[in-house]
């Protein structure tokens, strides 16, 4: 078996040679050399280390990011701002931070999950402490359900006993096998520790199309009714998504004992996005492929969106889903009109 060698031989490799009051010199500096290499303040600049105990979120970073990457969704803006700077700024949470997130498929679920994700843990999915799940990838088969909650607890318990403020996404939520997901509940709870982990400074998102039906006819019954869309609170949906969703066997939070328990802090409604909004997407695209913003190209871009319903056209049915494949339609004029700007 080959031996090992001394970190000081492999630092100072004339050690062996040096006179006494030399080597002790020599060991003295080394020493202080592996201690400045092995402190958290410079090894966490090269590899990716987990929080600090008590680290705190930057509130006015996660606004800009939220404000300036998140369009027409006030309501899931200001739920969200406030429960993870409360959470963070809590130095003894009682239990983990359970955030669910529902509407229809474009209109930022997943955007701000990864904000979230990035405000956390700069690498943002990138993370080893960031954990993304897909319902139709990771728990595919029906007939596997005790193998899945088998395996996600395991997972979970060792990322977390790893990296006390992991963060958890859970996409498709509407796609996932019943059941499944309540093999987390045990990490939810008002524990101060489970076989000997604490879960509470941990982060778990759901993500999920269940009770877009039901956010959007809340919408298109304030603007049926003459109010604006931004006279929408928390209060109006809320109630709404956490029966509707524990009630959908189409869901995999149907009749789950997350729900039952109360362990989701906050239902998250996201509205479906009127066309100003589809607008701010396009801009914001353009901006990101470095293109000038051509206003032309913005307002076609939004007029091929689809829209409900189908006579006024209030609602786009994608959000801003499909725009980035829009927008590609447009690539060689969008380009064109930036190099003769540029």
């Amino acid at each position: 078996m080959a031996r090992s060698v001394p970190l000081l031989w492999v630092l100072l490799p004339g050690l062996a040679a040096l006179e006494p009051l030399s080597v002790g010199l020599a060991i003295g500096v080394a020493s202080a050399l592996t201690g400045y290499l092995s402190h958290p303040r410079f090894y966490c600049n090269y590899v990716e280390c987990c929080p600090r105990a008590g680290q705190r979120l930057n509130a006015s970073a996660l606004k800009a990011q939220l404000d300036n990457r998140l369009f027409g969704q006030h309501l899931a803006k200001d739920v969200v701002l406030k429960a993870v700077l409360g959470f963070s700024n809590n130095p003894s949470p009682k239990k983990p931070l359970m955030l669910s997130l529902h509407g229809w498929a474009g209109t930022g679920k997943n955007f701000l999950s990864q904000i979230l994700a990035e405000q956390v843990h700069p690498a943002g999915l990138r993370s080893k402490f960031v954990h993304l799940f897909l319902a139709t990838l990771h728990f595919p088969h029906h007939d596997q359900i005790k193998l899945y909650k088998e395996q996600l607890q395991n997972w979970i318990r060792g990322n977390v006993s790893a990296c006390p403020s992991s963060v958890f996404i859970f996409d498709e939520m509407d796609k996932m096998h019943p059941g499944v997901i309540d093999a987390i509940k045990p990490f939810l709870d008002y524990y101060e520790e489970v076989d000997g982990v604490s879960y509470r400074k941990a982060i778990f998102i759901f993500l999920s199309n269940a009770g877009g039906d039901l956010i959007n006819k809340a919408a298109l019954d304030f603007w049926a009714n003459g109010k604006r869309r931004e006279d929408i609170q928390l209060k109006d949906l809320e109630p709404l998504l956490s029966v509707g969703v524990f009630n959908n066997k189409n869901s995999g939070l149907w009749r789950s004992s997350i729900i039952d328990r109360n362990l989701i802090d906050y239902f998250v409604p996201f509205l479906p996005l009127e066309q100003r909004h589809v607008k701010m997407c396009v801009r914001a695209e353009m901006a990101a492929r470095g293109y000038a913003v051509d206003e032309r190209i913005v307002q076609e871009v939004a007029d091929e969106m689809t829209y409900f319903p189908k006579e006024q056209r209030i609602y786009s049915d994608k959000g801003c889903k499909t725009v980035q494949a829009k927008l590609d339609i447009h690539e060689d004029v969008v380009m064109r009109d930036t190099n003769a700007r540029g």
